[in-house]
């Protein structure tokens, strides 16, 4: 982890953190709340000056910030105090944080598609013979549903597909042709054969490399070094024409002989393919970007905005159901590493590559702030809004003594699921 990489990774989560109050900051200001400290950063002050009734700070700690309004967990008699005013302005003022941050990320998705092209589910690759081909799905399709899933962007096929894992059920895709549409139904299916041997496809002698412990050919005998001379009595001298016989002759449960080389000695074994069924879709459309106008910019920029949204909510909902381990859980220390590969890969590119990644970046930081920040947890924007929501509901507030400890209990709780974040952060390191 360079300096450089560290530097960034701070302006990058300054500005996400600067945005996010700034929502509520001005959205108090319209709403004649006082503001009695607007900061960014966390802990002692470093730098500061008040204009008006509110001082400016920047402070040490680069993480968190801070809009800290009169009256806001307390009734005061002032005009300009937060609980003085509706409930429905209270409640825009909070909202304002995170749909600061959501509309900050679709600013950096005008920017990084303008540039770098949107992302269309065009089908770029069908495997042949593949039952999708076999229904008659064909590269250049653009892909519009899967299963009544509606697909915008390319990477929603893979985001539907960690939602929605493949089970064998039939699965039906729409899709658009020359601007008609058109839809098919396929099974996901697929047999494979289990040989257990790795081998490379090309002029030179077949000298295994490697070979699965538990597969067919190791129960026969083979090892990683033998050289592949014959099987069922073609002679095999190089990896191309061991391709060319496997594309030629389909495997079948049934044994095959094999005739290999070891120390100088050839041996023939029987070897019998094994079969395992999987799923797979049978092409490809998630990644790829393609230049495209103004109007197709703006519609693709609410799009990955959305996809950033629901990724955020997926990844959210594994969490808690197990399918992710907490250890994968980046804190500031895991995104400075991230921003440093992230340099480290663009630099070659130029400054402006490096730019765009870290804009793309941004938009995935951006969006999980603004979710985050809207759970109904205390501390939370989102358990702020759950308060207001029930008091506009009843018709009066809960007792503010009561909510500001339940606050305050989560304030303690976040603060330690920082520190465990950041410590695994660190153990990630090493």
């Amino acid at each position: 982890m360079n300096f450089v990489s560290i530097i960034l990774a701070i302006i990058v989560i300054g500005v996400l953190i600067l945005v996010h109050e700034f929502g509520h900051f001005l959205l108090a200001k319209k709403n004649g709340i006082g503001v009695t400290e607007f900061s960014v950063g966390m802990g002692p002050r470093i730098v500061s000056f008040v204009r008006g009734e509110t001082r400016y700070s920047l402070k040490w700690i680069p993480f968190g910030g801070s809009c800290m309004m009169m009256g806001e967990d307390e009734d005061l008699p002032d005009e300009k105090s937060f609980n003085n005013k509706s409930v429905w302005a209270r409640i825009s003022v909070i909202f304002a944080g995170p749909f600061f941050n959501f509309l900050l990320a679709f600013v950096l998705a005008l920017i990084v598609l303008g540039n770098g092209g949107v992302n269309p589910a065009y089908v770029y690759g069908v495997e042949e013979g593949g039952a999708a081909a076999q229904a008659g799905l064909k590269t250049g399709d653009v892909i519009t549903k899967i299963n009544n899933r509606n697909i915008t962007i390319g990477r929603d096929i893979e985001l539907y597909l960690v939602e929605h894992p493949l089970d064998g059920s039939m699965v039906t895709v729409e899709f658009e042709r020359d601007g008609e549409k058109q839809s098919i139904t396929f099974d996901p299916n697929r047999k494979a054969v289990l040989m257990g041997f790795r081998y490379y496809a090309t002029e030179d002698p077949v000298v295994l490399p490697e070979v699965t412990k538990g597969q067919p050919f190791e129960e026969a005998g083979i090892r990683a070094g033998d050289t592949i001379t014959a099987i069922d009595g073609t002679p095999i001298s190089s990896g191309l024409q061991l391709q060319e016989y496997m594309q030629e002759h389909e495997l079948k449960e049934e044994p095959v002989t094999i005739t290999y080389e070891r120390n100088g000695k050839s041996y023939d074994t029987a070897v019998t393919p094994k079969f395992t069924t999987y799923q797979d879709l049978g092409f490809s459309a998630s990644y790829g970007r393609v230049k495209s106008g103004p109007i197709e910019v703006i519609k693709n920029s609410f799009y990955e905005v959305g996809y950033w949204i629901r990724y955020s909510f997926t990844s959210l909902k594994m969490l808690v159901t197990g399918r992710v381990s907490s250890e994968e859980i980046s804190g500031p220390v895991g995104i400075v590493s991230m921003v440093d590969d992230m340099v480290e890969q663009s630099k070659p590119d130029g400054l402006f590559y490096v730019f765009l990644n870290l804009a793309n970046f941004a938009i995935l930081l951006s969006a999980n702030l603004g979710v985050l920040n809207l759970l109904p947890l205390p501390a939370l924007d989102g358990g702020r809004l759950l308060f207001l929501l029930i008091e506009a509901v009843r018709g009066k507030p809960i007792d503010r003594e009561k909510e500001g400890y339940v606050h305050m209990v989560g304030m303690v709780l976040l603060m330690i699921l920082m520190v465990l974040v950041l410590f695994n952060d660190i153990v990630k390191l090493f």
